[in-house]
Order: C-alpha cells, then sequence, then structure tokens
C-alpha cells in the first residue's frame, strides 16, 4: 500500500526547469558559503521561492545530496559511458584501465567537485548519508563495470577484488584527493605519470606470467 504521506514532488518542464535553477543556485551557494548557507540565500540565487524549493527537497540535507549527484554526474557521466563502450568492445584491459584513470582525474580533480567532497567531509559527521552520496555517484559507480571487466580478463589472478580495486583508486586517483586538502593540485605531468605507471603496477602485481591483458 503506497504510503499517503509521501509528498507528490512537482513534475513537467516548467518544474523540472525550476529543479535545475535550485541546484544550479544551491551549488553556487554551497561552494560560497559552505554548509551553512541560508535556504532564503538559495532561493534567492534561484529566482523561486523558498516554499518552491521545500516542493522539490526535503530539506538542505536533500539538496545537498542532489547537488553532489548532479556535480559528479557531470563530472563523471561521460567517462562512466565511455569505460562502458570501451568494455563492450573488448578492448585491451589497459587502455580500458588508462582511460577511465584518466577520466577520473579529470572530473574528480575538478576545483569545484574537490571542494564539494571538502564541505561532506566537514559535515559527515552530523549527515552521513552525504558520503554515501559521494560514494556512490563518485568512483564507487565504476567498482561493479570495473570488477566484471577485471573478472573477464584471463590474464589476471585478482583474489581479493574489493581490495584491488581500492588500491587501484590508491595509485591513480587519491593522490589527488589528498593534495587537495593542502590546497595544492598535482602538475599535469606528474599526474599523468601517476596514471601510466600505476596502471602499469596495478597489471604487473595481479597479472598471470605470460599474460597479454584482454578483457575477453
Amino acid at each position: 500500500m503506497k504510503d499517503s504521506t509521501t509528498k507528490r514532488k512537482p513534475s513537467g518542464e516548467r518544474a523540472a526547469r525550476k529543479r535545475t535553477a535550485i541546484i544550479g543556485a544551491a551549488r553556487e551557494q554551497f561552494l560560497r558559503h559552505g554548509f551553512g548557507v541560508g535556504m532564503d540565500q538559495i532561493a534567492t540565487e534561484a529566482g523561486v521561492s523558498k516554499v518552491t524549493i521545500y516542493n522539490h527537497f526535503d530539506g538542505k540535507e536533500d539538496l545537498f545530496t542532489e547537488v553532489v549527484g548532479d556535480a559528479l554526474e557531470q563530472a563523471l557521466g561521460d567517462s562512466a559511458r565511455a569505460m562502458d563502450r570501451r568494455l563492450a568492445a573488448d578492448e585491451d584491459i589497459r587502455d580500458v584501465l588508462v582511460a577511465a584513470a584518466h577520466g577520473w582525474v579529470e572530473g574528480i580533480a575538478q576545483d569545484e567537485v574537490l571542494a564539494l567532497r571538502a564541505l561532506i567531509a566537514a559535515e559527515s559527521h552530523r549527515f552521513p548519508q552525504l558520503g554515501r552520496a559521494w560514494r556512490a555517484q563518485g568512483p564507487d559507480r565504476f567498482a561493479e563495470p570495473l570488477a566484471v571487466a577485471l573478472r573477464r580478463c584471463e590474464d589476471l589472478d585478482i583474489p581479493d577484488m574489493q581490495v584491488a580495486i581500492l588500491q587501484f583508486y590508491a595509485l591513480v586517483l587519491y593522490p589527488h584527493i589528498v593534495h587537495s586538502g593542502y590546497g595544492e593540485r598535482l602538475a599535469p605531468d606528474l599526474a599523468e605519470r601517476l596514471v601510466q605507471r600505476g596502471v602499469d603496477m596495478f597489471l604487473s602485481y595481479y597479472r598471470t606470467p605470460g599474460g597479454a591483458g584482454r578483457t575477453g
């Protein structure tokens, strides 16, 4: 039986435009003022009433979660779809991993995305679901298709896939996140060396002797 207390969200093209405007305004205000920004400020920036915001979102936490999801979709959506196409084409596993790493770095290492992550880290003790939203919409969205590809590669022997994927993230992506906490960005040439050598280290560790590295 459907819960009669569930709020029905506005629908239609006009509602979609307002929702997009609210998310865009909220993203700008959160980045400028932090999670403590008032909903009145967000409403003014979006050109809507505060009531309209609450018609679309359950509260600030819900709105921030949507902002995170929208930002990560913009940052990583194309990369995720490109990886799916590469996997379907049965490309060399090294090419798949290098391309995926490039996409992650290009998306996650954007200043705005890293700033949102810093906000999530600051608020995670109060709102742990913000961290879960980041993980679900961030690199974790690649975990399952990546695991499928690695399992299909007969030249690799990976006894613990969860550990392996975390190791791969640590080699090519996490240094950018760590350095962003110091207010620094890795130089492009260093980022490229991390990708190329990180992929080679990963494959060298898990590859069986004489393995060629195709996904099929």
